[in-house]
């Protein structure tokens, strides 16, 4: 008896080394905040309303990009797998490759100059580029393996991170309804936090 299901093709981009790695941390994803938000909740740093401002306004950009990227490509972007149907290229999508990633990174700075401990920026812009260029890698690999071509036309005209204006449309649908709902648990994580980071300034 023979088993006709083909096999999932396999990219070279997907095979490297660098990409095995990321692998096991896009398995391991949801422990990746922890350093970027213990650091400044732990550490020593002067708050004031000034850092209040700033930082949540920053945190507020992060979620909204996040929102922009969810709602172009669906609830399928929390879990990024084989299971892709389409290649999402046109929304948030259209001003670089990863803008779920750029919100986390830019929440996650945000906090970081809520707290004061200023000198972890640098710190958490460095572990950020380390573990995330890891994961990108095994993602890339497996939307090449995936869509081929049509995703190397993409990648070639679409910045990996911080993007730049896109020459040509941004239109395509977008379910806003599902993404905010979605975003639920994120946004109770930013109460939590903020809370916290509170309750820190008051000691």
């Amino acid at each position: 008896m023979t088993d006709n299901a083909a096999a999932p093709v396999i990219s070279e981009a997907e095979r490297t080394t660098a990409a095995r790695i990321g692998q096991v941390l896009f398995k391991n994803r949801g422990w990746l905040p922890v350093p970027f938000l213990a650091a400044p909740l732990l550490l020593p740093g002067v708050q004031t309303s000034t850092t209040w401002t700033i930082g949540l306004l920053i945190v507020a950009l992060g979620e909204l990009i996040r929102t922009a990227g969810v709602a172009a490509a669906g609830t399928v972007t929390r879990r990024r797998s084989r299971e892709v149907q389409r290649l999402v290229t046109y929304g948030a999508f259209a001003w670089c490759r990863n803008p779920l990633y750029v919100g986390n990174f830019l929440a996650w700075i945000g906090f970081t100059v809520v707290s004061g401990v200023f000198w972890f920026i640098p710190v958490a812009i460095v572990i950020f580029a380390i573990e995330y260029t890891l994961i990108v890698r095994y993602e890339e690999g497996v939307l090449e393996s995936i869509f081929g071509q049509e995703y190397l036309d993409y990648k070639a005209r679409t910045p990996r991170w911080f993007g730049r204006p896109p020459a040509g449309s941004t239109e395509g649908q977008h379910d806003w309804k599902e993404a905010i709902w979605s975003e639920r648990s994120t946004i109770l994580q930013y109460v939590v936090l903020i809370g916290a980071f509170w309750y820190k300034g008051t000691l």
